[in-house]
Parts: structure tokens; sequence; C-alpha cells
């Protein structure tokens, strides 16, 4: 009797002790479930609040392209500015070189992008007034040019006139070089998978990106002429850095860049969309690559896609 208790406690011992092992397999793959589901929701959540800050970015820039281009056609009027308005606008190109500036740094918070928009309604409003007192000094000038009209002037005088015209329409030419640039209206950037048969369809994963699909329209420009016309691209990496092909150098008002490649296209002055196509010689990471469209000495427009 007492062998037979003996055997029968130790087969409860071991049945207990069988479930204890049970009961911990259980509670460790809860954990490890657990654990995997953080951090999927960690790192999705990461990645949709990177995509929202370069969208938003994004924004700010064709804002800031926007007010650039409208003080650039103030410059046309060529108007004697008096010192307070030349104050005003060299303020206000300073305050756009900073906007810029900012917006590159790669830290960039979401509270930096709201203040950078709160700086740029204020700079949209200076930039309103500025026209208003251009305007009001273009009407005060022609009415004195029309009182002086009834003057006689000297030949001195004239001679004056005549060195100050000649100073003045190479100023004014210069900026109506400015005004000429060309100017893109949109532009979208997609990746694109090649298929065995030859079709190319859009998608986001950069392990299956074999290039990229650059669509731009460019705006229609009354001062522009058409022609051909050479558009030098400019790609920045996931990491921020330059891809640079081979020893491609250009030049913007003076200054040396390089640039990833060019594609020569035809510019008719009707709005035409334009396609361009580019391939990553290692292939596509994860991350935003941010796209620069340049031609005749100015940017034309700018814009970013991220791969998963």
């Amino acid at each position: 009797m007492m062998n037979s208790e003996v055997v029968s406690s130790k087969k409860e011992d071991e049945k207990k002790k069988d479930s204890s092992k049970v009961y911990f397999f259980i509670i460790a793959i809860a954990a490890l479930l657990a654990t995997n589901i953080y951090f999927y929701v960690k790192f999705k959540t990461n990645g949709e609040k990177v995509y929202a800050l370069t969208v938003e970015k994004e924004n700010l820039q064709v804002q800031i392209d926007r007010i650039e281009a409208e003080l650039d056609k103030i410059d046309v009027e060529n108007v004697q500015l008096t010192p307070e308005m030349t104050v005003q606008k060299d303020d206000s190109r300073t305050e756009i070189a900073e906007l810029r500036k900012k917006l590159e740094n790669k830290s960039i918070t979401p509270k930096d992008i709201d203040d950078a928009q709160r700086k740029i309604n204020l700079l949209k409003k200076q930039v309103d007034n500025y026209r208003i007192d251009v305007q009001r000094l273009i009407q005060e000038n022609q009415i004195l040019s029309k009182q002086n009209s009834n003057l006689n002037e000297s030949v001195v005088e004239k001679n004056k006139q005549i060195t100050s015209l000649t100073t003045t329409n190479s100023e004014l030419k210069e900026k109506v070089t400015t005004a000429a640039a060309l100017k893109v209206s949109s532009i979208s950037i997609n990746g694109l998978e090649v298929k065995r048969n030859g079709k190319e369809s859009v998608e986001e994963r950069a392990k299956r990106v074999d290039k990229l699909k650059i669509n731009f329209t460019i705006a229609d420009n009354s001062l522009a002429k058409s022609g051909e016309r050479d558009i030098f691209i400019r790609i920045i990496d996931p990491q921020g850095n330059l891809v640079v092909q081979g020893d491609n150098i250009f030049f913007v008002h003076g200054e040396k860049l390089q640039y990833t490649f060019k594609h020569n296209i035809l510019f008719t002055n009707k709005g035409e969309d334009y396609i361009v196509y580019w391939a990553a010689e290692d292939g596509f990471t994860k991350g935003a690559y941010t796209i620069l469209l340049y031609e005749d000495n100015a940017i034309m427009g700018r814009s970013t896609v991220v791969l998963r």
C-alpha cells in the first residue's frame, strides 16, 4: 500500500510540473506577441510622422517659392524705391533665405514647422503691403512724368538722362532675365517597378522600385522665349547627400553647383507636361528623395517622394 501511495504522489508532482511548464510557455508567448505588437505600432507611427512632416515641409517650400516669385514680378516694374521700401524688400529676401535654411534642417520638428508657417503668413502680408506701396509709387511717378514732359530741359540735363537711362536699361535687362526664368506650376514624383513583360506600375516600397518618374508642368511665361532648354536635376538621397554621377557642374547666380543629371526639353510656352526618369545606380533605400529642377541660372521647382 505504501509503495502505491508513493507512486501516485510522484505522478501528481510530475503533472504539476508539466502544468507549470505549460503556463510558463503560454506567458512567454503572450509577452513576445505583446512586444512585437508594440514595436510594430511604434515604427508604423514614426513612419507616418516622417511622411507627414516631409509633406508639410514641401508645402512650405512651395509657399516660399510663390512669395519669392511675387517679389521678382514687383522688381520688374523698374521703380526707383524709397530707402524704406528698399530696406523692406531686402528684409523680405533675408527672411526667405532664413526660412529655406531652416526647412533644410534634417532635425526640424512639428513646432519648427508651425513657427515657419506663422513667419510665412507674416511674410505674405509684408509682401502684399510692399506691392501696394510700389503701385502707389508708380502712380506718383506717372504724374511727375507728365509734369516734367512740359518742361524744357537743357542739353546737359538730357545727357544726364541718357546716362541714367543706359544704367537703368542695364538693370532692367537683368530683372527681365530673372522674371523670364521658367517656373514649375505642378510636379509629382512616383517610384516605378518594371515588370518582366516591360510594364510599369507605381510602387512605394524601396526594395521594389526600379526608377523614379518625375512629372512636371511648366507655367506659361510671356517673357520667356520658346525653344530647347536644358533642365538640370539635383537629387538628394534619404541621408541628405547629393547624388552625383560624374563630374557634372552648372552655375546658379555665379555659384558653381553639381547636378545629378540633365535633360533637354522643347519649351513651347503652352503649359506643356514633361516626364523624366531616373534610376539609382545602387538601388533605392527607404526614406525621402528630394528632387530639385533648375534652368537658366535659377531654380524651377522641387518636390519629394517617400519610399517605405
